[in-house]
């Protein structure tokens, strides 16, 4: 039987995905019928620093009876220039899932061709599917079901709007992406999916009517050096009252944290009642539990 990996949220049926989501909200309301994961082991393989996605797996982990080992470039051979097929080689013979958050995504496709074991994108510089997870179960738990509702997403074209981009496929709503010019997704995932996905330059067309508003930093992780350059580009694409009021009655507001207040959303509506960030970042590990409960399953 193939391994299952989680590098995007299309390398699932649509159906197993949305199983995992239903199954997350499960978990979050009744912690003990979790699948013991018992003498399983799960590996963490980061690159990049972290905080919400590591204590989601670690604490996912602990609650189902399984231990988790977490491994940085400074702790491992990966940093020594171990090819990454040989680090995947000897992992995927002593874990039984590893999860991997890096920059090129290219990184996570030599790993997963020559695992024994599933590989979860834990981020990479194209895409984050772990959050969606928990986006979708968020928006879920307060409004019902996504299929069918629209999204808008305010800022860069990067790994979360791309994520974004594949979740409007997998889980059925229409997408308004507002960016600046020269900060656009990838036009080969835009075109693939331009039947539920559009782009505009004005933010307040993209939030007309929109069920939920989504929003990320100007400058992601690597990026530090084109903040200035980054503020000035996206000065009109800020997650205020004023564009706010162009949204749908009891849209929610999401972002995936960590946030800068008074850049891409104001202090005000990023904890103010529309947001439902706490319990987007919460759901993490729900949503990353109910993902590990699939995957390891089917190495049974």
């Amino acid at each position: 039987m193939a391994v299952k990996h989680f590098l995007t949220l299309k390398d699932l049926p649509a159906s197993d995905v949305l199983a995992i989501v239903k199954r997350a909200i499960e978990l979050k309301q009744f912690p003990a019928r979790a699948n013991s994961q018992a003498r399983k082991t799960l590996g963490l393989v980061f690159e990049k620093s972290s905080t919400r996605t590591r204590v989601a797996f670690e604490v996912a982990m602990n609650q189902m009876d399984g231990n988790s080992i977490f491994l940085t470039s400074d702790s491992s051979q990966i940093g020594r220039g171990e090819p990454i097929e040989d680090t995947a080689r000897v992992l995927s013979r002593m874990m039984d899932c590893i999860a991997i958050r890096t920059f090129a995504h290219s990184t996570l496709e030599k790993f997963a061709e020559f695992s024994r074991v599933p590989v979860i994108n834990a981020l990479s510089d194209d895409f984050h599917p772990c959050q969606l997870l928990a986006d979708v179960q968020t928006f879920m738990e307060h409004r019902g079901e996504i299929k069918g509702a629209r999204v808008a997403w305010i800022g860069d074209g990067n790994n979360m709007c791309h994520s974004y981009i594949n979740a409007a496929e997998v889980f059925d709503f229409q997408l308004s992406i507002a960016c600046p010019a020269d900060y656009e997704p990838s036009a080969e995932l835009v075109d693939i999916h331009k039947g539920r996905v559009s782009i505009v330059r004005d933010p307040v067309l993209a939030v007309k009517g929109a069920d939920l508003v989504v929003t990320d930093v100007w400058a992601s992780m690597g990026q530090e050096e084109e903040q200035l350059d980054r503020l000035q580009a996206f000065s009109g694409f800020q997650v205020n009252p004023e564009l706010m009021s162009h949204a749908a009655d009891r849209a929610l507001v999401m972002h995936c944290l960590p946030a800068h207040r008074g850049e891409e959303i104001t202090a005000d509506y990023l904890d103010g009642d529309d947001s439902v960030v706490w319990d987007e970042a919460e759901n993490r590990m729900h949503s990353q539990k109910a993902l590990l409960e699939y995957l390891l399953s089917e190495q049974v």
